[in-house]
Formats: structure tokens, C-alpha cells, sequence
């Protein structure tokens, strides 16, 4: 048989460096209190029932909403004025339960270029504070700084830092504290590049204010109804941002669930063994 020639495989054959994005699922994980938690058990453990053989085999159950871990919006996830993207009437398209036309499974896998915006290091603090609004000139500065450029068709995943509070639960999360993130300018920035899909590393992509919770999200409008791009949240980007890279292809694949409003993934960040 004569070898593939084909410049991925020959790429994976060499060796591929790869990031982990996403976050272990575990029951109590934080989440967003606007959706239905992760519940995981095993309703059989081994030694609960033994063939004859003595053989014994364990299962699990698991319960969860498809907005939580790390996750992606669908275009069916946010409406605004009654119509969600491309017009669609977000009542009428609900009826049945399922949302047909901009379901998560209209997805398609993601391979795409990926571009890491790294404010926190750009603004040079551990994390920005809650409630921080990432500004236009906070990711120019820091695309200028790190020497990279957004093109239409990329996965730009914006980095606040605040994920390195994630194993600390509630202030995660946000509250009082509020949640940095890109405003409604931002999001315009973001769509004016014509970006695939954005993401970071908070609870609701965006910034929350301080006490005030999920109560005005912007971002989600510009993105989700107005230009059709998704959004993915609660990603693990503190490895991402360690090894330095600011470009490097995304693969992303949901759950191919027909007619959810999301899904949790498993995003990774992937370069060739050679690259730096």
C-alpha cells in the first residue's frame, strides 16, 4: 500500500505538543446557579454483583446541565426581542422541546486556528479584578504585545486570569465580587474580525458587575444573536498561557445532542512537536 501523503498525519507522526482546555468535571464543581448542576454516582460498584466466573463490573449515572464545566453556547442559547440569529422566531422554535435549527448540533468540529489573548499577563497582575471590564484597548495591546494578529474564522480565548480562582468554588463564580471579562465593545471588536467562536476563563464569558449576576449580558447578544458566533466558557487557560504560545490549532467537538442549547467539551490547544 503506498503511504498517505498528508501533511497532518506527517505532523502527528513527528509529534504533537498538546494543552489540555478544559475542566474535569466533578460534583460540586462552580457553576453558573442559572442551570442544572453535575451530579455523578455509581449505581454499581464492584462487588456489588459477582458472576459466577468472579468477575464484577461497575457503572456510573450522570446528571448535568449542558451549561456547565467548560462548555459551549449554542446559537439557540440567548434570544433578544423574541428572535435569536438569522431572525428566528425563539418562541415558535422551542415548541417540541427541541431548538431544530440552532441546536448544539448544528456545530460542526472545530479545527481551527486558535489565538490565546493573554490580558492578565498583558496588564501584568495574577488575575484582572472582578468585576474588570476587558476594554478594545486592553486586546489590541495585548495582540500587539504578544505579536499576534485576529483573522477571520479564528477561536480567540481571552485569558482575565480569574480562572486561576476556580478550585476556590463561590468566589469563582462572582457574587459580590463581580467577574472581569469583555463588555458589549469588546464582543463588537471580537465580531468585527469575524471571529468562529470566542471564549475565556469565567463562568459567563463576559464581565458580570459586582452584585449584579447574570442580570445584563451584552456580549451574548453581539455574539450569539447578532453574528452568529459561539461562545465557550469556563476554560482552563492558566497551561495554555504558561507555555508561551499565542497561536496554534483549536479542536473542539461538542456533544452532538439534537436540539440542546449547549454542551460541555473537552478543548484542546495543539502545536507541532518542532514549534515554538
Amino acid at each position: 500500500m503506498t503511504p498517505t501523503n498528508d501533511a497532518l498525519l506527517d505532523a502527528v507522526r513527528t509529534g504533537v505538543e498538546m494543552v489540555d482546555l478544559g475542566r474535569q468535571l466533578r460534583t460540586g464543581m462552580p457553576q453558573s446557579p442559572n442551570h442544572p448542576q453535575f451530579w455523578h454516582t455509581l449505581p454499581r460498584r464492584h462487588g456489588d454483583m459477582v458472576r459466577s466466573d468472579g468477575s464484577s463490573a461497575a457503572n456510573d449515572m450522570i446528571s448535568t446541565g449542558t451549561h456547565v464545566g467548560t462548555h459551549i453556547d449554542a446559537l439557540a442559547h440567548v434570544s433578544f426581542d423574541g428572535k435569536m440569529y438569522g431572525g428566528v422566531d425563539a418562541v415558535a422554535a422551542g415548541i417540541g422541546g427541541k431548538y431544530e435549527e440552532l441546536g448544539v448540533h448544528t456545530i460542526e468540529p472545530m479545527v481551527r486556528r486558535g489565538v490565546l489573548l493573554d490580558v492578565a499577563g498583558h496588564l501584568g497582575v495574577p488575575h484582572c479584578e472582578g468585576g474588570y471590564e476587558i476594554t478594545v484597548e486592553d486586546l489590541e495591546g495585548t495582540a500587539e504585545r504578544q505579536g499576534v494578529s485576529v483573522e477571520s474564522g479564528d477561536v480567540v480565548l481571552i485569558r482575565s486570569g480569574w480562572g486561576s480562582r476556580f478550585a476556590e468554588g463561590a468566589p469563582y463564580v462572582g457574587g459580590p465580587s463581580g467577574v472581569p471579562g469583555v463588555g458589549e465593545a469588546g464582543a463588537i471588536w471580537l465580531a468585527e474580525r469575524g471571529v468562529h467562536a470566542a471564549g475565556a476563563d469565567t463562568i459567563a464569558f463576559e464581565r458580570l458587575a459586582p452584585g449584579g449576576g447574570h442580570a445584563l449580558l451584552p456580549a451574548h447578544r453581539v455574539l450569539l444573536v447578532e453574528h452568529g458566533i459561539y461562545i465557550i466558557e469556563a476554560l482552563d487557560l492558566e497551561g495554555l498561557a504558561a507555555t508561551g504560545w499565542s497561536e496554534f490549532t483549536f479542536v473542539l467537538v461538542p456533544l452532538n445532542i439534537f436540539g440542546a442549547t449547549g454542551s460541555p467539551v473537552r478543548p484542546l490547544a495543539l502545536r507541532s512537536g518542532g514549534s515554538r
